[in-house]
C-alpha cells in the first residue's frame, strides 16, 4: 500500500472526520441554491468514506453540514445500485450523475427510477455536447431536474448557445468551474440557474478602490480592536454605541454552543472570561458578518478559513494560534471590501506576520492558509495537494470550523427585537 492509500485507509475508520467539504452553487443574486458535498474515496475506489457518509443521512450530520439546504453528491456506480435508496430517505439531497453512467443498463435504470421518485439528478455534462436523441444519455438527460456545463472548459460562444438549449428545453442549467471574475460576469448575463467555482472568493477587479460608508466603519471598527491598548473596558466601549452588535455578541456568547456556567451581561465580563484577543477576534467576526451587501457565503467562507487557521496552529503558542485566526478571516478583505488586499491594509495596525501572509504568502501563517484553500477549493489528499499526513486533521478542523462558522452566522443575521 502506498503512503497516500495507507494514510487515507487511517482517514477513513469510523471514528475519523469524513473528508467532505461543501461547495456552494450560487445563484446570479449570489443566493445559496444548493451545496455540493465533494468526498474523498482513496485512490483504490475504497467506498468506505461515502459508505460513512450514507449513514450520515439518517443520523441528521449532513442536514446539519448543509443546514437543511438541498445537496448534490456523486456516488460511485456500485453504490448507486445498491445504496441509493438511502438518499431517497433525505428529499433535500440530490445525486450527480454522468453522461457514461447511462452505459451501463442496470445503473441507468436505477437512475431513471430514483429520478421518478422523487430524487434531483444534476446532470455533470462538462465540455461535451448533450446527447443525441433516442441514446442512453439522452434518456438519462430527460429525467435529469439539473444540467451542469464547464464554464473553464467549454469557449464563451458554444457557453451562451448551451445554456440557452437547455434553458428552453427547461433544465435549471448550473455553470461550474467559475474560477475568475470575468467568466462569473459572462455567466451571470446567461440564463444560468447557478454557479460554482473559485469565483466567489476573488475581489472583483476596481480601477479606484473606494470605500462605502460601511466598510469604513467596519474597518474603523477592526482598526480600533487592533490597537495594542484595548483592554476589556475598551473593547466595551468601542461596542458600546453599537446596540446591535452587542446584542448579536452576548447572544452567541450566552448560547448552547459554549455551555457556560453562568450568563455573561457585558462585553467587558464576556472579554474576562473569554481573553481579550478571543473576544477581539469575535467581534471583528460579528461585524464582517454582518456586512448584508456582501454574499452571505462569502462571509461564511471567511469565518470557515478563521476557525481553521486556528484548529491548524495548534502546535503554536497560544498568541500565534490567535493571530492565526485573525489571518484566516482577514484572508478574504479584499472581496469582502470590494478593493485591493494592500489598500484595505493600510487601515488596519496588524502584525507583521499577518501582513506577510495576506500581501506575500510568507510568515507562519502562510502554510495554514495554504491547506486551506486547497480543501475548500476541493483539492483533497488523494491527489497529492495536501500531505497524506495532513488529510485527517485538516478534515477534522474543517468540520468543527464549518459547524461554528455557521453557528456564528446565525447569530450575526440577527436584530434585536422590537
Amino acid at each position: 500500500m502506498t503512503e497516500t492509500a495507507a494514510a487515507l485507509s487511517v482517514a477513513t475508520t469510523p471514528d475519523a472526520p469524513l473528508p467532505v467539504v461543501r461547495v456552494p452553487m450560487l445563484d446570479r443574486h449570489q443566493q445559496l441554491v444548493a451545496y455540493e458535498l465533494l468526498l474523498q474515496a482513496d485512490e483504490d475506489g475504497d467506498d468506505a468514506p461515502m459508505h460513512r457518509l450514507l449513514s450520515t443521512l439518517i443520523d441528521g450530520s449532513i442536514a446539519q453540514l448543509t443546514r437543511g439546504n438541498p445537496a448534490f453528491l456523486r456516488l460511485s456506480p456500485g453504490l448507486m445500485l445498491e445504496q441509493a435508496d438511502y438518499v431517497l430517505r433525505q428529499p433535500r439531497i440530490g445525486l450527480v450523475v454522468v453522461p457514461g453512467d447511462a452505459g451501463d443498463e442496470a445503473l441507468l435504470a436505477r437512475l431513471v427510477q430514483l429520478a421518478q421518485r422523487g430524487c434531483a439528478l444534476l446532470f455533470d455534462l462538462g465540455a461535451a455536447p448533450p446527447p443525441g436523441p433516442d441514446t442512453p444519455g439522452a434518456q438519462l438527460l430527460r429525467h435529469a431536474r439539473y444540467v451542469r456545463l464547464d464554464a473553464a472548459g467549454t469557449a464563451p460562444a458554444l457557453l451562451a448557445e448551451r445554456c440557452a438549449q437547455l434553458d428552453k428545453r427547461g433544465f435549471k442549467v448550473v455553470a461550474g468551474r467559475v474560477d475568475d471574475r470575468a467568466s462569473s460576469h459572462r455567466c451571470i448575463a446567461l440564463p444560468f440557474a447557478a454557479m460554482q467555482g473559485g469565483y466567489l472568493l476573488l475581489p472583483e477587479k476596481v480601477d479606484v478602490p473606494v470605500l462605502s460608508a460601511n466598510r469604513l466603519s467596519v474597518l474603523r471598527l477592526l482598526r480600533a480592536l487592533e490597537e495594542e491598548n484595548s483592554g476589556p473596558v475598551e473593547l466595551g466601549k468601542i461596542i458600546r454605541d453599537d446596540a446591535i452588535l452587542s446584542y448579536k455578541l452576548l447572544g452567541c456568547v450566552n448560547s448552547a454552543y459554549f455551555a457556560l456556567p453562568c450568563r455573561i451581561k457585558s462585553v467587558e465580563q464576556a472579554a474576562i472570561f473569554f481573553g481579550l484577543s478571543r473576544m477581539r477576534n469575535w467581534i471583528a467576526t460579528l461585524s464582517l458578518s454582518g456586512m448584508s451587501d456582501r454574499p452571505p457565503e462569502l462571509l461564511r467562507a471567511a469565518l470557515i478559513r478563521a476557525q481553521m487557521c486556528e484548529q491548524l496552529a495548534q502546535g503554536m503558542p497560544q498568541p500565534q494560534r490567535e493571530m492565526a485566526f485573525t489571518a484566516g478571516l482577514f484572508s478574504l478583505l479584499d472581496s469582502l471590501m470590494c478593493a485591493p488586499m494592500d489598500f484595505v491594509l493600510q487601515h488596519l495596525p496588524l502584525a507583521p506576520e499577518i501582513r506577510a501572509a495576506l500581501l506575500e504568502r510568507g510568515g507562519p501563517f502562510a502554510p495554514l492558509l495554504h491547506q486551506v484553500r486547497l480543501w475548500e477549493a476541493g483539492r483533497m489528499p488523494g491527489d497529492g495537494s495536501i500531505p497524506p499526513q495532513q488529510a485527517r486533521r485538516v478534515a477534522a478542523a474543517y468540520l468543527k470550523a464549518t459547524r461554528w462558522a455557521d453557528h456564528v452566522f446565525a447569530f450575526a443575521e440577527k436584530r434585536p427585537p422590537g
